[in-house]
């Protein structure tokens, strides 16, 4: 992991307050939002390109605990952030829009970071990343129209080509460029060279698409800055949801403290920046829905942090049988 990774918590909470600071100037507020999605788009290409789909079946050798997090991200977390959302956002539509947004798309890069700190099983949250992605990816427009339909209109050729844009044109380009790649350089080069110097560019972006997010919509922000409060309740209480149901199934399945940790993290993280392609091209007259896919992280990085060290804890205290372990279940 390079300095800029550790550093990413400090990157995009600078890059909020930069932002800010630059939507108090007009010149700037007014043109930043031209560069928020070019930003995105380039971050985005850095994700898929690091993305070893080639290990896409290598979930299928982790067995249950693989399918319950596919289950509890992909089925039970869509319903859960629609019921948080009707229960503390019903008065503001857009923000419930963005809650889904953020709640049905899982992490694909950094959750590893925390699964590494909380001595998890990283080599089974690696083997659930490509799937994270893939699912994500055909299932968010089904989620936008079942969940989302009735809180904002909803423009099917629009959230088609949302995903075409933001989603498929950088991984595609990317998914062709690493093969090309591999063919001329070899795979070392490629993993061993290449990556190492795309992944500080890839938080890098991610920044510079905050930084233009919060000088573009700033303004607004500031002008309500009950926003934050507002998703406050349902963010923390999904994380305390998951975070206790994962502790109860682990139990109850005798999952293996690694593999238990691995879960919690994959289960937790949210893939924000996604989320917040689409939202640029989908809805680009609500800004609001894109507002909370980026205070979203601000409220989980901390949230990840502290739950590492539940993590570390619980397996330090015998709270959780580490006689199992599901490389062998």
């Amino acid at each position: 992991m390079s300095r800029l990774e550790k550093f990413q918590p400090v990157v995009i909470l600078s890059a909020v307050f930069i932002g800010l600071t630059l939507s108090r100037v007009n010149v700037v507020a007014a043109w930043a939002g031209q560069f928020i999605l070019p930003f995105l788009l380039v971050m985005l290409f850095g994700v898929f390109i690091q993305l070893p789909l080639r290990q896409i079946a290598g979930a299928f050798r982790h067995g249950r605990v693989a399918g319950l997090s596919l289950l509890i991200n992909f089925v039970w977390n869509p319903l859960l952030a629609w019921l948080l959302g009707w229960l503390f956002l019903r008065q503001q539509p857009a923000l419930w829009l963005g809650l889904i947004m953020l709640m049905v798309t899982p992490c694909t890069d950094w959750y590893l970071v925390f699964t590494n700190i909380a001595r998890g099983n990283v080599a089974l949250s690696t083997a659930l990343l490509p799937w994270n992605l893939l699912l994500q990816l055909l299932l968010l427009p089904f989620y936008l129209l079942l969940l989302a339909g009735t809180l904002v209109p909803l423009d099917w050729q629009a959230l088609v080509e949302s995903v075409a844009l933001a989603l498929l044109l950088p991984l595609v380009t990317a998914v062709l460029l690493r093969r090309l790649i591999m063919r001329w350089k070899g795979r070392d080069w490629l993993e061993r060279r290449l990556l190492p110097a795309i992944q500080p560019g890839q938080i890098l972006f991610l920044g510079l698409a905050i930084t233009a997010m919060f000088a573009s919509e700033g303004a607004a922000l500031l002008e309500s800055p009950l926003i934050f409060l507002a998703l406050l309740p349902p963010v923390l209480i999904f994380f305390a949801i998951n975070f206790g149901l994962v502790y109860l199934l682990a139990n109850r399945l005798r999952i293996g403290y690694a593999d238990y940790a691995a879960l919690c993290c994959t289960t937790l993280a949210r893939n924000s920046p996604i989320a917040l392609a689409i939202a640029l091209v989908a809805f680009p007259d609500r800004p609001l829905v894109a507002l909370a896919l980026v205070i979203g992280p601000l409220i989980e990085l901390p949230v990840l942090s502290l739950v590492s060290q539940l993590l570390l804890r619980v397996r330090g205290s015998g709270w959780l049988d580490l006689s199992y372990d599901e490389h062998f279940g």
